[in-house]
């Protein structure tokens, strides 16, 4: 038996209301470009819209006319998605509260995760969104996720009881020393102030 490996996230789709409340919330709240529509391919009833969320893959709604906006919590039970995490920038995440407010969208205020900051709210359809901004840059050629699993084993090996910043920045010593050559055979924390 053999593993099916995957390669990231092809793309999302979500059951919409009508196309308008989707382009104004994908569109013209959250930045997304809407890209593409086409019909629904399985459901000519309804329209497939296609919007970027910046990384080059695509986030897809499934709109049809006759359905409106409902904001009523979707449900959370098991096999449901429980919220959908999408990356902003720490100067977009110190706008947010602000921006939902002008808009009377309720918030959670911003979160602190150890790791990343974080903002929720429900969409037109009550589906619940994370705005979340990564506290730290990777190295050059490094994944949020090698990060992440190294400040994970650093934080596991202290024990404590989340990861916080000081795992991060460990994390990026430690796989830059890993990742990196260099001339000297020492390379050990040095104060070069005696």
């Amino acid at each position: 038996m053999r593993k099916i490996q995957t390669q990231g996230v092809h793309h999302i789709t979500l059951v919409g209301a009508d196309r308008q409340t989707s382009i104004d919330f994908w569109e013209g709240m959250l930045g997304m470009p809407f890209v593409f529509e086409q019909p629904n391919l399985d459901n000519a009833e309804e329209s497939h819209l296609y919007f970027d969320p910046g990384d080059g893959r695509l986030i897809t709604i499934f709109t049809d006319e006759t359905r409106k906006a409902d904001p009523s919590p979707v449900p959370q039970s098991n096999g449901c998605v429980h919220h959908l995490a999408l990356n902003v920038s720490q100067a977009s995440f110190l706008q947010i509260a602000e921006r939902l407010d002008e808009r009377g969208v309720r918030h959670s205020g911003p979160k602190d995760r150890g790791f990343m900051d974080s903002i929720y709210f429900r969409d037109p359809l009550g589906f619940l969104i994370e705005l979340a901004s990564y506290r730290f840059e990777p190295p050059e050629g490094v994944s949020h996720g090698e990060v992440m699993l190294e400040a994970h084993k650093l934080r596991v090996a202290r024990g404590d009881y989340n990861i916080q910043e000081v795992h991060l920045a460990d994390a990026i010593e430690a796989l830059v020393r890993e990742g990196r050559r260099s001339l000297s055979d020492d390379r050990e924390p040095k104060n070069p102030y005696g």
